[in-house]
C-alpha cells in the first residue's frame, strides 16, 4: 500500500485545546470531508442547515457537563481546521443527529450500519497475547476521512485510536493496556427520551479509552445514560474481556466462551432478547450468519493450527459469504443515496501497543502498522 493510501497518523500532545488544535491543523481537509459527509446525510434526511446548527448548539452544554475537557478539545479541532465548534459537534454527534432528530422515527427505518468484532483470549492465541479485531462497516467515503490519532498526555493514558477526522475517538488502544471497539445495535428503546440530556456514543467510547482499568471503563459506561443502543467490546491485555450490549438505560453483558468473544449486530444476551425488541435484524439479517461464520472460522483455525493467530483472524474478517453483505462488505447502495462498505479492518494488540489497519479491505488486504510508542 502506498503511503498516500494509508490512514494518516496524527500526533497530538499538550492540553486538551492544544491536542485538538494539532488534530485540526494536521488534517483540515479530512475534517472538511467528515463535515460534508454528515451535513449531506442530514440534508437527505430533511434536516435543514438551520436545524443542524440548532441541534449542535443544544449538544454543547451536554458535552460540557459530561466532560469540559472534551469540549475544549473540540474547540481546538474547530480552530485548527478553520470550522465552527458546531461543525465539530455535528461530526462527533452524527449518530444521534442522523437517527434521533425526529420524533416519529422515519430516519430510523433506514438503519444500515454494520461492523463485526472479535476478541481472542491469550490462552487461545499463538503469541500468548490478547487479540482484538474489528471490521468497521459504514459510509464508503470514510476511507478518505479516517485517521489514526496518537495522543501523548499527562492527564490520562496515551491513546492510539482509529477515528474519523474531527472526532475524539472510535476504536483503539491505550497505554494502560485497554482495547475497545464498537458495533451497531438498535432496539425499541432508542431515542425514546431523545430530549433528555443523554450522552453521545462517541464521548462514552472516548471516556472508556481514557480509563486506566477495565473496572473504571465499565463504571464510566454504567454511570452514563445514552440516546441509543450500541455494542461495546472491551478488553484488558492482561487477559480479561467483556462484551457490553447497551440499551439507552440498561446494559447486558457477555464474557468469552471457549476463550473467544464475537459480536455482529444483533442482541445476543438471552436476558436482552427477552426484554427488548431488536429493530436491526429487519434491515441486517446477515448479522445472524456473520456471527456464526466468524465464530466457526476462529474455531476451525484453532483446530487446524492448535492456536489462533493474526492470519486466521484476517481470514475470518475477509469472509465474503453472502456478498455484498458478508463479514467483508463490498460497496453497495443503501438508504438515502448512500454507499456502504467495510471502511477498514483493524487488528489491535494492546500489550504490544500496536494497531494494524487495512483501508478498503475489499480492495487490498495490506495492513499498515501504527505504534503507540
Amino acid at each position: 500500500m502506498h503511503a498516500n493510501e494509508a490512514f494518516p497518523l496524527v500526533d497530538v500532545s499538550g492540553t486538551p485545546f492544544e491536542r485538538g488544535l494539532a488534530h485540526g491543523r494536521q488534517v483540515p481537509e479530512r475534517v472538511a470531508r467528515s463535515l460534508a459527509l454528515y451535513r449531506t446525510q442530514l440534508d437527505r434526511r430533511g434536516v435543514s442547515s438551520e436545524r443542524q446548527q440548532a441541534l449542535a448548539r443544544r449538544m454543547v452544554p451536554i458535552i460540557e457537563a459530561f466532560d469540559a475537557t472534551y469540549l475544549e478539545e473540540m474547540r481546538g479541532i474547530a480552530e485548527g481546521a478553520n470550522v465552527t465548534l458546531e461543525d465539530i459537534v455535528i461530526i462527533n454527534c452524527r449518530t444521534e443527529m442522523m437517527y434521533g432528530h425526529d420524533e416519529i422515527g422515519e430516519a430510523r427505518k433506514a438503519l444500515d450500519d454494520g461492523c463485526t468484532g472479535l476478541i481472542v483470549m491469550p490462552q487461545a492465541s499463538t503469541n500468548g497475547r490478547l487479540l482484538h479485531a474489528h471490521n468497521w462497516d459504514w459510509r464508503a467515503e470514510c476511507a478518505d476521512t479516517g485517521i489514526v490519532l496518537r495522543m501523548r498526555r499527562d492527564d490520562g493514558p496515551d491513546l492510539l485510536v482509529f477515528t474519523e477526522a474531527g472526532t475524539l475517538g472510535r476504536h483503539g488502544i491505550n497505554s494502560a493496556g485497554l482495547s475497545l471497539s464498537g458495533n451497531f445495535l438498535t432496539s425499541d428503546r432508542d431515542y425514546v427520551n431523545a430530549s433528555e440530556a443523554n450522552t453521545p456514543l462517541s464521548l462514552i467510547r472516548r471516556r472508556m479509552l481514557d480509563s486506566t482499568s477495565l473496572a473504571d471503563a465499565m463504571k464510566a459506561l454504567w454511570n452514563t445514560r445514552r440516546y441509543a443502543s450500541n455494542n461495546l467490546m472491551l478488553a484488558d491485555a492482561r487477559g480479561e474481556a467483556v462484551n457490553l450490549e447497551c440499551a439507552p438505560d440498561e446494559i447486558f453483558w457477555l464474557t468469552p466462551t471457549d476463550d473467544i468473544l464475537v459480536h455482529a449486530n444483533h442482541w445476543l444476551c438471552p436476558v436482552a432478547r427477552t426484554k427488548l425488541r431488536d429493530l436491526g435484524l429487519a434491515k441486517s439479517p446477515d448479522s445472524i450468519y456473520r456471527q456464526r461464520r466468524v465464530t466457526a472460522g476462529l474455531n476451525i483455525g484453532r483446530e487446524r493450527f492448535g492456536k489462533i493467530d493474526w492470519t486466521v483472524i484476517k481470514g475470518v474478517l475477509a469472509d465474503d459469504f453472502g456478498s455484498p453483505v458478508g463479514v467483508l462488505r463490498v460497496p453497495r447502495k443503501v438508504s438515502f443515496d448512500s454507499i456502504a462498505a467495510t471502511v477498514c479492518t483493524t487488528l489491535m494488540d494492546a500489550a504490544d501497543g500496536v494497531l494494524w489497519i487495512a483501508r478498503k479491505p475489499y480492495e487490498s488486504r495490506e495492513f499498515v502498522e501504527y505504534r503507540l510508542r
